[in-house]
């Protein structure tokens, strides 16, 4: 495994129509999709295209719910990966710091070996240990990267024991924080580079959860793409520190998701 513990190695859309979901995100995103080949498994591969060098990378994963994760009471949702040295061990760590486990360890082949997971406070995510020595730029840690995550967001019930909790688990660290006034206070989080940020989960949002932005050419494009495909606007464009813009929406299957991009004027 190439990437060091805590690291976000790759991103993955639960969805009720895949066919629907991959028309939408190629239309918002610009990602194409290709078959992950896992036999008897409809997992699809999302891929984003340097705009400048044409570099292919895959950022993450698509697959239908299935009846039984819908009685479970799954559903639509974007969900990360943070690499681990020994998923076991961490599942066993995990529990002992009051998260929980939704799906016990397995291997893929030639893929790694992976977990389900919640924090303590229920946010859900997945540990893995990949197989590949393959360094993951599904999380652009080193530039910005179109079609890549540029930001880890958790939004959570409890900051404080969501920064204990995964910095004890991945070495996560505080760095700086900034005031937003009524929403709380929104704090960095380093991990080498810059992770994410986490703050307190709105009243109006219905569970804590993790928000991933993907990067696109042109925010105002993209937002204009997320009304004709189908898709709703729920916040944004709003200008961040640094110069980008953000929005969120929701996609037609009911997916939050978030992207980050430049105004091109």
């Amino acid at each position: 495994m190439a990437n060091k513990q805590g690291d976000f190695l790759w991103y993955e859309l639960l969805t009720d129509d895949a066919d629907a979901a991959q028309a939408f995100y190629s239309d918002v995103i610009g990602w194409q999709t290709v078959d992950s080949g896992v036999p008897n498994m409809d997992y699809r591969i999302l891929q984003a295209t340097d705009p400048d060098s044409g570099e292919v990378n895959p950022v993450g994963g698509m697959m239908p719910l299935t009846e039984e994760m819908r009685a479970g009471g799954a559903r639509p949702v974007w969900l990360g990966y943070i690499a681990v040295e020994d998923v076991d061990h961490c599942v066993a760590r995990i529990t002992e710091a009051g998260g929980r486990v939704m799906l016990p360890p397995f291997d893929i082949d030639d893929v790694g070996r992976i977990a389900m997971v919640t924090d303590p406070q229920g946010v859900p995510f997945y540990i893995m240990r990949g197989f590949s020595e393959e360094t993951s730029l599904a999380f652009a840690f080193d530039r910005p990267r179109v079609g890549h995550c540029g930001w880890n967001e958790l939004r959570t019930t409890d900051p404080a024991a969501a920064k204990q909790f995964y910095g004890e688990l991945f070495g996560w660290q505080k760095e700086g924080e900034m005031d937003m006034g009524e929403e709380g206070c929104y704090e960095f989080l380093r991990h080498g580079s810059v992770l994410g940020a986490v703050m307190p989960k709105p009243d109006t949002m219905p569970m804590p959860m993790w928000h991933f932005y993907f990067r696109v050419a042109d925010i105002d494009r993209a937002v204009d793409k997320i009304a004709s495909a189908g898709g709703q606007l729920t916040f944004g464009p709003v200008q961040v520190p640094g110069g980008d813009y953000i929005v969120k929406g929701i996609d037609p299957q009911g997916a939050s998701f978030s992207l980050v991009g430049a105004r091109q004027e």
